[in-house]
């Protein structure tokens, strides 16, 4: 395999690494777009007082199911927006990427007791999505 100066391959190697990296990319997008999608809903039938959702009298985090509603509604936004804008391969896009996914881990987490199947799912997605977007580019390899 010939290799430049500095060491670096020449030929189809830098290319599989990107195309790759780009596969990842995508794959966190999907997911961004899809769990922000997963997140309006349930901001949308938290905020319509849905039967569904179990409310616990003694829980740490004392905010009305409304207030839920409006908290998973806006994060779902811009969760999709942010997976939107993952597209464009802008470093900037990855890096929010990665922090929103880390919020919503943080809200779903908060959500267990109020629908546990749902929240252990779009935690789930995060995590996918935020190792995705760290692998993509190398911050996992060594």
């Amino acid at each position: 395999m010939a290799t430049h100066a500095g060491g670096a391959p020449v030929g189809n190697a830098p290319r599989t690494q990107s195309a790759a990296a780009e596969g990842w990319t995508v794959f966190a997008a999907v997911l961004m777009i899809f769990g922000g999608i997963m997140a309006i809903f349930e901001g949308v039938s938290a905020i319509a007082k849905d039967t569904v959702f179990v409310t616990t009298a003694h829980y740490v985090f004392q905010f009305n199911l409304t207030g839920w509603g409006v908290i998973h509604l806006v994060l779902g936004i811009v969760v999709a927006l942010a997976g939107a804008a993952l597209f464009t391969g802008a470093a900037w896009a990855r890096i929010v990427g990665i922090v929103l996914a880390g919020l919503s881990m943080l809200a779903n987490f908060i959500w267990l007791p109020h629908f546990p199947v749902w929240a252990i799912v779009v935690i789930a997605i995060d995590a996918f999505i935020i190792w995705a977007l760290c692998h993509a580019h190398g911050v996992m390899e060594e």
